[in-house]
């Protein structure tokens, strides 16, 4: 019988992981930012992948955990196991996942990663895997454009960043505060809406110490249904 224990777990290159993720993904795109990748053999083929970077606004989620050092967090940024993989898996899969770094990264005293409950799940390969849910929010970073394309508020925003830097110079132009690119006024204008959903996030201590520093409480994972944030493979559940 195919069990979860059987799968392979190691290190991949970014090249091989960023493949699997556009494959497999929901989304269809990859994290720029990540740094360290993990590959989910079965029989002897990549069927999954992991990766792993800093946090795009690193020094607002730093602030989540008192005393945190500069290198000492990482984001879980993507996620894409295939469908031919046995039940349970990707908790498996996180759980040495998180064994593999607190040995090779001992520097590294926890992970933050994010569920999206308005187009996929709520994170239950993360309960599953030990992680701490702390916080559930409406929905307000993934956006809808009018032809349907989805996108993070933070990309769309550098994105018009990084127009606007292209076509002004910097002694005559006018700055990204000026023309407002900084901010979503210009993609509501232009017919944007946030997707209607939550937002959650979660926490995993690879170092114990490190849960004392929590500066946000632990939720429990009722708190899910209660607030209509439930949603599996990207339908509704619960109230």
């Amino acid at each position: 019988m195919a069990s979860a224990k059987n799968l392979l777990i190691k290190p991949i290159s970014s090249a091989a992981a960023t493949k699997v993720v556009k494959a497999i993904h929901y989304s269809g795109k990859v994290a720029a930012n990540s740094q360290l990748h993990f590959g989910a053999f079965w029989n002897g083929k990549l069927e999954g992948a992991m990766q792993f970077g800093p946090s795009l606004d690193k020094r607002k989620t730093q602030a989540l955990v008192a005393d945190t050092k500069w290198n000492s967090f990482l984001e879980l940024n993507r996620m894409a196991f295939s469908e031919v993989l046995p039940r349970n898996s990707e908790s498996r899969a996180l759980s040495v996942a998180m064994r593999l770094i607190k040995k090779h990264y001992p520097h590294i005293d926890w992970i933050i990663s994010f569920s999206d409950g308005t187009q996929c799940g709520d994170g239950t390969i993360y309960r599953a895997a030990g992680f701490h849910l702390t916080s559930i929010k409406k929905n307000t970073s993934i956006w809808e454009a009018p032809n349907g394309e989805v996108s993070t508020d933070l990309s769309l925003r550098l994105g018009q960043q990084n127009k606007t830097i292209n076509k002004t110079s910097v002694t005559k132009g006018k700055s990204i505060t000026q023309t407002g690119a900084s901010s979503m006024k210009p993609f509501r204008e232009a017919g944007y809406k946030p997707k209607k959903g939550f937002q959650l996030r979660y926490v995993y201590f690879l170092n114990k110490d490190a849960k004392e520093r929590l500066t946000v409480p632990i939720l429990p994972f009722s708190a899910i249904d209660e607030a209509g944030a439930g949603m599996y493979k990207g339908e509704r559940r619960g109230k």
